[in-house]
């Protein structure tokens, strides 16, 4: 008989623990995290029903209440929240790794996209592969973040550029909704860039995408928020606002590509327009900072994507310090950050840019959960909450995670309360 009730027991340490649930953690509060040592987990029905210090009679009496447990032992490894990605664009066909070379020898990512690289390149690609490849492809990306410590993930469209294969992937990943067990979130970006039979048209483009896809993809329900590259050479802040005018009746919340490669307005819009996110942001100024402030926002870093890029550094330490939440997401995609592993991402955010273990860690759970509209239900270990898990191997401390950057530390993942392996894949 299978059971709905599972018991971890022997846990060194339970990392981000709520009594009372937050949506979002701001400023200094992503200083301090909640932890408890030598404590036990009690799931059932797919929910986090108990936790807290290991004790003899308090376990002896869940034991007693509920007649079919599944007992776990962690090992003294640490429990964490599984971590949440708010970024990715994970449906994709082939890879890269030329233009990876290309920057190498010294091209510019905006080079490699005007001498036909880049976004264009995967939308030639995607527009010739099958649902049913893409599927597959994308089902394996996301069992291999899924035993990483991922357990909800927001996908992008964007690599069709044209109505039938925005469409095609955008169903791709609902399906992908229906059939994984991590939480899915799903975000249309027609406008990701202009494709190549609108070269020299981009206001042509742009009513198409809202003419055309927005009312396709409201028929069919098949986005949860609508994304702009709001960047020079591709969409302008004045772009972007009338796309969210028209998306927001269509019934899809902002999100924005901000201020990657220039500064360019994108967090503006996105301000302006309600936007639940605005991601990138390695331009920020004060200024945005300042706007950001007086709304709800959340400001996402994508470490993945600006390593990899050899970017400059988005101001980390001073949205911070100003009182703003910063959330952490992996922009898994083929061209500017091809890992899905948010572990790295986490290490990438105290080595990069001086986030506190707890900064980063607060950063890619309940932060990157608000930035899917996720946080009432996942991003941290709380009574109620959906029970996302993950145990690490026996570590010294939540900081060593960061510290050892380049291993594999998860051990055992818990979605939906059920103990994930790869042979249940």
């Amino acid at each position: 008989m299978k059971s709905d009730a599972l018991l971890i027991t022997n846990i060194g340490c339970l990392v981000h623990t709520e009594e009372n649930v937050r949506l979002k953690y701001t400023g200094t509060e992503m200083s301090s995290i909640q932890t408890i040592t030598d404590s036990f987990v009690f799931i059932k029905n797919g929910l986090i029903e108990a936790f807290g210090k290991s004790d003899d009679i308090a376990l002896s009496k869940i034991r007693k209440e509920n007649s079919f447990i599944t007992c776990l032992d962690a090992g003294r490894g640490h429990v964490f929240p599984s971590w949440c990605d708010s970024h990715t664009h994970l449906v994709f066909s082939g890879s890269r790794e030329n233009e990876f070379v290309d920057r190498l020898k010294g091209l510019t990512y905006e080079e490699i996209a005007l001498r036909g690289g880049g976004i264009n390149a995967s939308a030639k690609r995607l527009r010739k592969a099958t649902s049913e490849e893409l599927y597959k492809d994308a089902t394996k990306r996301l069992n291999e973040i899924l035993l990483l410590g991922t357990g909800a993930v927001e996908i992008k469209s964007g690599y069709g550029l044209d109505v039938e294969s925005e469409l095609k992937i955008l169903r791709v990943i609902k399906k992908l909704k229906e059939t994984s067990s991590l939480t899915i979130k799903s975000t249309f970006l027609g406008a990701h860039a202009v494709p190549e039979e609108y070269k020299g048209n981009k206001e042509g483009y742009l009513n198409l995408i809202i003419e055309e896809m927005l009312p396709a993809i409201q028929e069919e329900k098949l986005a949860n928020y609508c994304d702009i590259f709001c960047e020079q050479n591709y969409f302008t802040k004045a772009d972007a606002i009338r796309l969210f005018e028209a998306a927001l009746k269509a019934g899809m919340t902002p999100k924005v590509h901000a201020e990657q490669l220039s500064h360019s307005g994108g967090i503006e819009a996105g301000v302006a327009m309600g936007a639940i996110s605005v991601d990138h942001l390695e331009f920020a100024n004060e200024r945005d900072i300042q706007l950001l402030k007086k709304s709800s926002t959340m400001p996402v870093i994508l470490p993945g994507a600006q390593f990899f890029l050899s970017l400059q550094k988005p101001p980390v330490r001073m949205m911070i310090d100003a009182g703003l939440p910063v959330a952490i997401a992996s922009d898994f995609n083929p061209g500017s950050s091809p890992t899905g592993n948010m572990n790295q991402m986490v290490a990438l955010g105290c080595i990069l840019y001086g986030m506190l273990p707890e900064e980063s860690i607060l950063a890619a759970t309940t932060n990157s959960a608000y930035a899917m509209n996720l946080s009432k239900d996942l991003g941290s270990i709380a009574v109620g909450k959906k029970a996302n898990l993950f145990v690490t191997k026996e570590i010294s401390s939540y900081s060593f995670l960061p510290y050892s950057f380049g291993s594999n530390l998860v051990d055992k993942v818990i979605l939906n309360g059920q103990l994930m392996s790869p042979e249940s894949f």
